[in-house]
């Protein structure tokens, strides 16, 4: 048995942001909560769907108290401050950190018993659909705008809580390529290998399914045609809007299929060290390819070719290695580090960075089954 848990709705394309207001009013919804973060208000951003409520004359009020790796707190205090504006929708304008954050508060709104948070990590028994959120994606990367997942950090305890939830899946999804162009080269590379990581890494999971593996297999070739153009020039429409589409079809992959290994080690140095997810994945994807390829070397050969490797003549671990390499190439090309000593990570720090992942929850979607002392041994590698 297979499942897809998708958006109502999904819009893509330069300037579609545009069809907010026609959605609000179609379902009669006259206040919005915006959820953002205080880089995307600065930079004007968050002002291209704002001043789309303005000429339809929609009342907003904004809550960006939100952090890269979004916290406890932070959905606590958007918590209350959603339920002083008694708005109809919540609309969230940014990457996942903001748009994981709306997804806790909506789920919250409704089924007040997990107000605490920290029972909404890993699978929550929820009764109730979120409030409405309708979520613009301002990066290529994450595609919380089409998972039923979100992550918030635990500052307490120094660790992400992954969450997983049908009941979050936001109503709206907006892709808009001008909403894009703003994102920085170093952003755009980290999110991008972000998208890349989910597209292998849910097709090679043992959850995969012929509905996955087409959009899995397409999403990798979205983001090896598009990806370095992407980073090399931001107003690049074409790049942009190729990368939003394989960002977005990673997601409805990954959010039905799940993921692996590489996600169960990024969450830690995230959680602990605060360092960028997509940095972080980035990073790791090829040493747990690598690890993985024994257990997932004929789909290699099919990820090398959608990364536009001729692999006519090879073997099947040649091709495996083609593909590796190719990622690693990809890598190098966009600025992303190579080693865990670039970003400020010590070899003492690993052993409990290896215990944290190994119970990471993206772990049993592994191709390859795991143990403490083998994830360890890849952060050595990685070191």
């Amino acid at each position: 048995m297979s499942r897809m848990v998708l958006n109502e709705t999904s819009y893509f394309g330069a300037g579609c942001r545009k069809e907010l207001a026609g959605e609000l009013s179609r379902r009669g919804m006259k206040r919005v909560f915006v959820v953002t973060d205080k880089d995307l208000v600065k930079f004007g951003v968050a002002k291209k769907v704002t001043d789309v409520l303005d000429d339809a004359k929609i009342s907003y009020e904004i809550f960006d108290d939100i952090k890269a790796n979004p916290t406890i707190t932070n959905v606590k205090n958007g918590l209350a401050a959603f339920k002083k504006a008694k708005a109809d929708v919540i609309v969230a304008i940014g990457g996942g950190s903001v748009i994981d954050t709306a997804k806790a508060i909506g789920i919250i709104a409704e089924n007040p018993e997990f107000a605490d948070v920290k029972s909404l990590e890993g699978v929550a028994d929820t009764k109730h659909k979120s409030f409405p959120v309708i979520a613009f994606a301002t990066t290529s990367g994450t595609a919380a705008e089409v998972t039923i997942n979100y992550v918030i950090t635990d500052e307490e305890a120094g660790r992400k809580l992954v969450c997983v939830d049908p009941n979050d899946m936001p109503m709206i999804a907006f892709n808009d390529a001008e909403m894009l162009m703003s994102m920085p080269k170093g952003l755009t590379a980290a999110t991008g290998m972000d998208a890349l990581t989910h597209a292998i890494e849910a097709y090679i999971t043992p959850g995969a399914t012929p509905i996955s593996d087409l959009l899995t297999w397409n999403s990798i070739k979205f983001i090896a045609d598009n990806l370095e153009a992407a980073v090399k020039d931001g107003s690049n429409a074409a790049a942009r809007e190729g990368m939003a589409y394989g960002s977005y079809v990673a997601g409805m992959a990954f959010s039905n299929v799940g993921l692996g290994i590489v996600h169960s080690m990024a969450h830690p140095l995230g959680a602990r060290y605060d360092i960028a997810h997509g940095v972080a994945n980035a990073l790791l994807l090829p040493y747990v390819m690598e690890y993985n390829k024994p257990a997932a070397s004929k789909k290699y050969g099919d990820i090398a070719r959608a990364m536009g490797v001729d692999i006519k003549g090879m073997s099947e671990d040649e091709a495996a290695n083609a593909a590796i390499e190719a990622v690693r190439k990809l890598s190098k090309a966009i600025g992303i580090p190579q080693k865990l000593n670039e970003i400020g990570i010590k070899e003492e720090q690993l052993a409990q960075l290896a215990e944290d992942a190994f119970i990471d929850p993206c772990t049993g979607g592994n191709p390859r089954k795991t143990s403490v002392a083998e994830i360890l041994e890849i952060y050595k590698r990685a070191l």
